[in-house]
């Protein structure tokens, strides 16, 4: 009974201390970003100034936000790679977007531009300039419109 109770207060212990830690941002300089976000920066963003790059502590690992002085914000993984794009003065740059997706908003919603994308696991997420919300799943099927 004992080495029961003893157990369930060392993981109660470290979940608490995973919920003291989630959620802590930290400022951060432009080279203390993982290589492949620097990498999509310098190639999507070369002319963007950055305003603040910040590393965010979450309960399970870490991430990345970087917000540029246009308001423009690119999200990235812990490994580097972007999982949330928010461009408020242009359209998501060029060659971010997959081609079908791109090439749906085109064919149904001419002249809107795709100004947010969000990707996760199971599926892509964008919102147009319309204020419509689109959703993908891995194949490239919409499975949910919001307006």
């Amino acid at each position: 009974m004992r080495t029961k109770k003893l157990i369930l207060t060392v993981v109660f212990a470290f979940a608490c201390l995973s919920v003291l830690h989630a959620g802590h941002d930290k400022p951060i300089t432009y080279s203390q970003l993982p290589v492949a976000a620097q990498q999509f920066i310098k190639k999507y963003f070369p002319r963007h100034k950055i305003a603040l790059a910040k590393m965010e502590r979450e309960v399970i690992g870490r991430s990345y936000d970087v917000i540029f002085t246009s308001g423009d914000k690119v999200e990235f993984s812990r490994s580097g790679e972007w999982t949330e794009i928010d461009c408020k003065s242009a359209p998501v740059p060029a060659g971010i977007v997959p081609a079908p997706i791109v090439n749906y908003v085109r064919k149904n919603y001419h002249g809107a531009q795709i100004m947010e994308i969000g990707r996760k696991d199971n599926y892509y997420e964008v919102n147009l300039s319309n204020r419509l919300e689109i959703k993908f799943n891995k194949k490239f099927q919409v499975i949910e419109i919001d307006s």
